[in-house]
């Protein structure tokens, strides 16, 4: 087999483990195992998290607003809801203007969550750091912020 057949990626110059998708990937993957290792409840998942301080945070929310919030798909915020609600973290209810809209609600189970929690986030967040000095975690959390802006702000 020449050395072209081997290594065409030296040919062409493109290195997926040098990409950004793939870079990000791995990180987001560090930073899901950290969290699962720290987080104060075994059960409860990072996206299941940030559900529950979207909710403290604006208040009852439609799917629509949570989706808009977490930046979660729809197909998996329904999910993610349905799991919060069967362990009495939010409660579900009908819109009182609009009896098709449906509005999640913190219960005060999903508030003793999130008590808990919120200092294990800080450490969650400080442990998928770790290896950055102060200036590079500044520069990430800008970068990350400016490449998932959205477009209409």
């Amino acid at each position: 087999m020449s050395d072209e057949q081997e290594k065409p990626d030296r040919q062409i110059g493109y290195r997926f483990t040098d990409q950004v998708g793939h870079l990000m990937r791995k990180a987001y993957q560090k930073h899901l195992a950290i969290f699962q290792e720290n987080a104060s409840d075994p059960h409860l998942t990072s996206v299941q998290f940030v559900t529950l301080c979207a909710l403290r945070d604006n208040g009852p929310s439609s799917q629509a607003e949570l989706v808009k919030a977490t930046a979660v798909d729809q197909a998996t915020i329904r999910g993610i809801i349905d799991r919060l609600k069967a362990r009495g973290l939010i409660e579900v209810s009908k819109d009182a203007q609009d009896g098709r809209k449906v509005i999640m609600s913190l219960l005060p189970d999903g508030r003793d969550v999130l008590d808990a929690m919120y200092p294990r986030a800080s450490l969650i967040t400080d442990l998928t750091m770790e290896k950055l000095n102060p200036a590079e975690r500044v520069a990430l959390l800008y970068l990350l912020r400016k490449i998932s802006e959205d477009e209409e702000t």
